[in-house]
């Protein structure tokens, strides 16, 4: 959302080109939300979400723990004044070298999903505790994460049962549901899975203790999205369907949900065309598009929130695409986005919901376009 801060430092500033503006009283909001929806969790936030430093200094101030995806990133929470054991490694595909550089920060928490990942990890990072992953569906949202990561429950006992016979603590489980989940039962079925997980362990003398519940709680973009306590309400009820009175430690891992509607876009429109003479749908090209931060607009999957001062003016479909010579650099075509008919050249449009996976996603300099800037307020 445009938030009263963020139209006014555009209004001061006036920031040239393409830049992304991140109010932290949202962040705040955010984190304060989770706590309360989710109480008995502890909150880690996925950094690769938005690693700015002012928001990861906020966040470590609240007592925020931290999921890290690399050492780059541990680094990062480190300087931002969050201790080691607030660091959770939970990229489950990592180097050894990059492992070790972690236990020598002091971290000793660590995902897996393969026996391989956890020969590495008792090599390196040797009485760790470790997680494995396991597959789910993704059904619901609307960025799944599809086959990248996670084993299915057998193959997980195996990794388990392998890391505590190299002396690691096998310590849970963990999934995670898909990005922008909408469904609020697809912790359900994680859960069950984990459970069976935790079962057959439990029979062999190895008691798990945590449920890493993951990521996947939106932000709203064009559809109205359930509520953090919804999803918290939803969550705990499907761990007591699952777990009984014994539930595990469990943790979160909120990024999109913890900074996505604190961010937005400045873009400019730099020409507005049309095919044929006879064709009846604009092409708006911005000054962003994929290759800029708007990565998550692939196959149409993230489509965003986007105001002007025509709004309101009558509006019409229209393809629109960024700025760089890609054919590929389109962002909505196959469901053309509805925009003012007056938008013209040199307009201004402010995209929401853009402060997650916007400001590590832009390019380094693809074309000669510059990163873009981002501004925490």
């Amino acid at each position: 959302m445009t938030t009263d801060r963020i139209i006014d430092f555009l209004a001061t500033r006036r920031p040239d080109g393409p830049c992304l503006v991140v109010d932290l009283d949202v962040v705040r909001d955010n984190f304060t939300t989770f706590r309360r929806a989710l109480p008995d969790s502890a909150i880690y936030y996925a950094v690769k979400a938005n690693p700015a430093p002012e928001i990861l200094r906020l966040l470590a101030s609240m007592g925020s723990n931290f999921d890290a995806a690399s050492v780059s990133e541990v680094e990062l929470v480190l300087e931002a004044g969050a201790t080691p054991d607030r660091i959770s490694f939970g990229n489950t595909i990592k180097k050894e070298r990059d492992i070790a550089r972690a236990y020598l920060l002091g971290v000793r928490m660590f995902a897996v999903d393969c026996v391989e990942e956890v020969e590495k990890v008792a090599r390196a990072a040797p009485a760790s505790r470790v997680f494995c992953r396991v597959l789910t569906d993704g059904e619901g949202a609307e960025w799944p994460l599809s086959r990248k990561f996670g084993c299915v429950p057998a193959m997980a006992c195996d990794v388990l049962r392998h890391a505590d016979r190299l002396g690691l603590t096998a310590h849970g489980v963990s999934f995670h549901v898909g990005s922008q989940q909408t469904h609020l039962g697809a912790w359900d079925r994680a859960l069950a899975d984990a459970r069976g997980v935790f079962d057959t362990l439990a029979a062999e003398g190895i008691v798990l203790k945590m449920v890493n519940l993951g990521g996947g709680f939106p932000t709203r973009y064009l559809k109205d999205v359930p509520a953090a306590e919804a999803y918290g309400q939803a969550i705990f009820e499907a761990l007591s369907r699952h777990f009984g009175n014994r539930l595990p430690e469990t943790i979160i891992e909120p990024g999109r949900g913890m900074v996505g509607n604190a961010g937005v876009i400045k873009a400019e429109v730099v020409l507005v065309s049309r095919k044929a003479d006879n064709d009846n749908l604009r092409w708006v090209y911005l000054d962003i598009g994929k290759f800029g931060g708007l990565a998550e607009t692939m196959d149409e999957a993230i489509r965003y929130p986007i105001r002007t001062h025509r709004d309101d003016s009558p509006v019409e479909p229209c393809v629109l695409a960024g700025p760089t010579c890609d054919s590929a650099d389109v962002l909505y075509e196959k469901t053309p986005y509805p925009l003012p008919v007056s938008l013209t050249i040199g307009d201004e449009v402010l995209i929401e919901g853009t402060g997650a996976y916007t400001s590590t996603y832009s390019s380094v300099a693809f074309n000669g376009f510059e990163p873009l800037r981002s501004y925490v307020i």
